[in-house]
């Protein structure tokens, strides 16, 4: 399981005031809290400074690739905020993302392709958020086909099919497993990616929901996910279930993951 370590998000508030300030101490401590827990991508993202994204963004990778051995998701809609930050980032990057979304599509393609990179390509288009399994297999087929086309290799496509709250539609929760499975089926060597949080939006219990689906999300074939790496129930979660479903040779991750108090409640 790829692991992308969701906290350095503008979004939220004392993110937004250390990147606002250039506070570089709070957001390499951030970042490292991130490594250490076995984040295997450090999210940057500087959203919020629409007039600053594409300085603020720069300043996010160099922060963090100077203090932790570690590549960015670079999270944008913004080619110019992607091309800076994708200059001045050592390695290979993920791009967050791309969708069918026409504007951002046509925007984002030539970025994206054949930049080496890895990219996050979401289940959305110009006609919303999809409902079924099929909506998904459907624009999933457009963006592998276009990205395959612009030289990004399968293996650094990672579709996130989108996951909506059950608590609007019950199907929701089904439609997004069997999308999963589906498109890893369909296209081999691609990834899936996404994080997942929002299947349980209006419900309590919101972390026990979670968890179950990302063991059943596992169990279908998702390989990536957005998520807090110090939440050590969702990665103990997440480790378990690779290795009850056989994608852990000889349980080599679960017991590396124990040996370094990962699995602790």
């Amino acid at each position: 399981m790829i692991i992308v370590g969701e906290l350095l998000n503008a979004s939220r508030k004392a993110v937004r005031a250390s990147i606002e300030g250039r506070d570089a101490e709070a957001v390499i401590a951030v970042a490292r809290d991130q490594a250490e827990a076995g984040a295997d991508f450090i999210d940057v993202n500087a959203g919020v400074f629409v007039d600053r994204e594409k300085e603020l963004l720069s300043w996010l990778v160099e922060t963090v690739q100077g203090a932790v051995d570690r590549p960015c998701c670079i999270d944008s809609p913004d080619p110019g905020a992607l091309e800076a930050a994708l200059s001045v980032h050592k390695g290979q990057a993920m791009i967050n993302s791309i969708s069918l979304e026409k504007d951002r599509f046509e925007r984002l393609l030539p970025v994206v392709g054949g930049s080496g990179h890895k990219v996050v390509a979401l289940c959305m288009s110009d006609g919303g958020m999809p409902q079924t399994t099929e909506q998904r297999l459907d624009i999933a087929d457009r963006l592998v086909t276009a990205l395959v086309d612009k030289d990004v290799p399968m293996g650094d496509i990672y579709v996130d099919p989108l996951v909506q709250p059950v608590a609007t539609d019950k199907s929701f929760g089904r439609a997004f497993l069997e999308a999963v499975a589906k498109i890893k089926e369909k296209f081999e060597g691609v990834h899936i990616m996404c994080g997942l949080s929002n299947v349980s939006y209006g419900l309590p219990e919101r972390a026990l929901l979670n968890q179950t689906f990302m063991a059943m999300a596992v169990a279908r074939g998702m390989d990536g996910a957005i998520i807090n790496p110090l939440d050590k129930k969702m990665t103990a979660v997440i480790s378990a279930a690779e290795t009850l479903f056989g994608q852990d040779d000889f349980c080599a991750n679960f017991l590396t993951a124990y040996r370094a108090g990962r699995l602790a409640g």
